[in-house]
């Protein structure tokens, strides 16, 4: 087997399907990343998909991303009790080499719906993190990972992210997603040096790369763009560097992972532009297995001994968490977001809403408002 794995994140959606079909008829696709929660709903996967999904659980080439647990929500919800059953119940189907989940919070009333968003680097938080994960880790049976988020309020925490996500995994003896897209987003929208910032990451505890692409979005005021990570374009050339640049750098990597949305992928032209794109992904891995094929790897196995106790909470975490999703989601601009924080809870607390950058609260209204209106 190659030492790097290269992957399609492929999920029960047409146009996406239709693009990695040639894939897998050739071979190319060496793994399958699945986002299972998303299915949850669906009383029954259809067949020829459960048959897709179960070759490669068989060849031990399917890996498990999760979406919407919500790892940061400071009231434990009912809805990740169930979360954490249907993660059993397919993980007793299926034989996932891990499982994942996002960094964050969901905003929104109802936690399975809503925009991922970042959250104060508090040990409160960090507690908050370790149970969750634990928990992940206890119903999967699994080595379970956190991917880098995309998305920061200031500088400041851009620079803590990795250390954060450093401590979060101790505890689970868990991995990181390094989303290099995330942080090509974290370069632009900053103003840091790629290098400077991929040193602030716990570089041996990569297991698994993201490539994707996204967006260009003008600020309200037009003075600069910002970088979305909307998943719904060809990889950028600079995230083709950062992949070829990090690889040396990470010596437990196994997986590397070409991600895009079906919306993005909905004429014959972008299904060639993807194909390409995880080609060239292919091409960078082949080149490493050349000669680091038989290196051992870390195994990342969860501890044994189930988490004890109900599920932590912070209730006062969950009120901010409440208060800024009802501000994000409908603030109708920019000035009247900023009057509410400042009225709100998170003023002059560990959020330090008083350093966010005002154009990442412009995109953070733009995407909650989004996910709201499609929700």
């Amino acid at each position: 087997m190659p030492r790097l794995l290269s992957t399609v994140a492929c999920n029960l959606d047409p146009h996406l399907l239709g693009a990695c079909l040639p894939l897998f008829e050739s071979g190319e696709a060496d793994a399958i990343e699945w986002s299972f929660d998303a299915l949850y709903r669906l009383d029954a996967l259809p067949d020829w998909f459960h048959g897709l999904i179960n070759a490669f659980s068989e060849g031990n080439r399917l890996i498990g991303h999760g979406i919407f647990f919500s790892l940061f929500s400071g009231k434990w919800h009912p809805e990740q009790e169930t979360w954490l059953r249907e993660l059993s119940a397919v993980c007793r189907k299926y034989r996932f080499d891990h499982i994942t989940e996002h960094f964050g919070f969901m905003t929104g009333q109802d936690f399975h719906h809503g925009a991922p968003l970042n959250i104060p680097y508090t040990d409160a938080a960090l507690r908050i993190g370790q149970d969750r994960l634990l928990r992940i880790a206890d119903a999967c049976g699994r080595p379970v990972g956190l991917e880098n988020l995309a998305f920061s309020w200031s500088v400041e925490e851009v620079r803590r992210h990795g250390d954060f996500l450093d401590q979060l995994m101790e505890p689970v003896n868990g991995f990181i997603i390094l989303d290099l897209h995330n942080l090509y987003c974290q370069v632009a929208n900053f103003d840091l040096p790629f290098e400077t910032l991929a040193a602030l990451y716990p570089l041996h505890r990569v297991r698994e790369i993201h490539i994707s692409g996204g967006r260009w979005e003008p600020s309200e005021d037009r003075s600069r763009s910002i970088r979305r990570d909307t998943h719904d374009d060809s990889v950028p050339e600079e995230v083709f560097r950062y992949l070829e640049n990090i690889i040396p750098q990470c010596p437990h990597l196994r997986y590397l992972v070409m991600e895009q949305l079906g919306a993005g992928l909905e004429t014959e032209d972008s299904k060639t532009a993807f194909r390409a794109d995880f080609r060239r992904m292919a091409a960078i891995a082949g080149q490493w297995n050349v000669t680091k094929g038989d290196e051992i790897l870390h195994p990342f196995s969860p501890p044994a001994t189930p988490p004890q106790g109900a599920p932590l909470e912070d209730l006062a975490l969950h009120q901010q968490q409440t208060e800024l999703s009802s501000i994000l989601e409908n603030a109708p601009s920019f000035e009247a977001a900023t009057h509410a924080l400042q009225a709100s809870s998170l003023a002059q607390s560990h959020w330090q809403v008083e350093q966010w950058s005002p154009h990442m609260l412009e995109t953070a209204i733009r995407i909650a408002q989004k996910w709201m209106k499609k929700n």
